[in-house]
C-alpha cells in the first residue's frame, strides 16, 4: 500500500530502539516495542490509526518514537486485528488484551493510552471498556485527530463548515462501515464515545488541527468529557492536517504538539524532571 511505502521516508528517531514483539512470546497480541535508551518504568499503549483497515506499528514509527524519546517511556504498539477481515469488536479485544498484559507487570497509573484518528476512537473505546469490566483506569490518554463518530453524522455537518484536504465523511463513513460489519447497535457504548456519563475516567489530551474535519468530533468529546465531571485538555492546532504529530521530524509545530504529549504524559504517570535525570 502507497501510504506502507510513503512513511518509510519518514525516518523514525534514531535514539530508539525497535523490537519485535510476537504471540509466540507469550504476548496476547503481535507487534512492537519502542524503547528509548534508558526506559523509566510506565509505559504508552499506542494505537495506531488507518480507519480500522489498514497501517500498522511500522507506519507510525515516526510518532512513536518521538513519544518514547521525548517521555523517556517504552511504547508497545500492538498490530491489531484489522476490518474487513476482523470487524468490530477485533481491533477492541486485541487492545484491551494489550492493556491486561500489561497491567501484569506494571501499576495502571503508570501506563498512558494513546492513538490517532481511528487508533484515537480505539483508545478511547477500551479505557471505558476497561472500566466497565472492572480494569483499573490508566494513568491517562492521549488522543491525535480522534475519530470519534464512526457513523460520521458529525464530521457531515463539519465538512458543510470547511473542506478537510485530507479526509473526506464519505469515505470515512466506508470504513467505519467495514469495522462496524454486520454489528447495527451505533449506539453501543463500545462504538459511541459521547455518553461518559458514570465513568471516573482518567485525564485525557485531545490534539486536533483547525481545519480537519474531525475538529468538531474532538470538540464535542472534550465537552461530553468535562461535562460528565472528567478532565480534558483541548489543543486546537492552526495551520495543520489530520494526524500532523506523524510530521515532527519535518516541521517545528508537529515536534512542539509531541512535547506538548510528552508534557502531559509525564504528569499523567508522575514522572518528573528528578527522575528524566535519573
Amino acid at each position: 500500500m502507497a501510504i506502507e511505502h510513503g512513511t518509510r521516508l519518514l525516518r523514525p528517531d534514531p535514539g530508539v530502539r525497535v523490537e519485535a514483539l510476537a504471540r509466540a512470546a507469550g504476548a496476547p497480541v503481535s507487534g512492537e516495542w519502542v524503547r528509548p535508551p534508558e526506559p523509566a518504568k510506565g509505559a504508552i499503549l499506542y494505537l495506531h490509526g488507518g480507519g480500522y483497515a489498514f497501517c500498522s506499528p511500522r507506519t507510525h514509527r515516526t510518532l512513536t518514537s518521538r513519544l518514547a524519546a521525548d517521555t523517556g517511556l517504552p511504547v508497545l504498539a500492538p498490530s491489531y486485528r484489522l476490518a474487513p477481515e476482523h470487524p468490530f469488536p477485533a481491533a477492541l479485544e486485541d487492545a484491551l488484551a494489550a492493556y491486561r498484559w500489561l497491567l501484569t507487570d506494571l501499576p495502571p497509573s503508570r501506563i498512558v493510552i494513546a492513538g490517532d484518528s481511528s487508533g484515537g476512537h480505539l483508545a478511547a473505546a477500551m479505557v471505558g471498556e476497561a472500566l466497565r469490566s472492572g480494569l483499573p483506569a490508566p494513568g491517562g490518554v492521549v488522543l491525535f485527530s480522534p475519530w470519534v463518530d464512526l457513523s460520521c453524522e458529525l464530521s457531515v455537518l463539519s465538512d458543510r463548515e470547511y473542506r478537510d484536504p485530507f479526509i473526506s465523511p464519505a469515505l470515512a463513513r466506508h470504513f467505519g462501515r467495514l469495522y462496524v460489519g454486520d454489528h447495527n447497535d451505533w449506539s453501543d457504548p463500545r462504538l459511541s464515545l459521547l455518553d461518559c456519563d458514570g465513568l471516573e475516567l482518567p485525564p485525557f489530551l485531545i490534539q486536533v488541527a483547525k481545519q480537519e474535519v474531525l475538529r468538531g468530533e474532538a470538540e464535542r468529546l472534550a465537552e461530553a468529557l468535562t461535562s460528565s465531571g472528567n478532565r480534558c485538555e483541548l489543543q486546537v492546532w492552526p495551520g495543520q492536517i489530520h494526524v500532523f504529530q506523524l510530521f515532527n521530524r519535518l516541521f517545528p509545530e508537529a515536534r512542539a504538539a509531541v512535547r506538548e504529549a510528552a508534557d502531559f504524559i509525564h504528569t499523567a504517570v508522575g514522572i518528573d524532571a528528578a527522575d528524566e535525570a535519573a
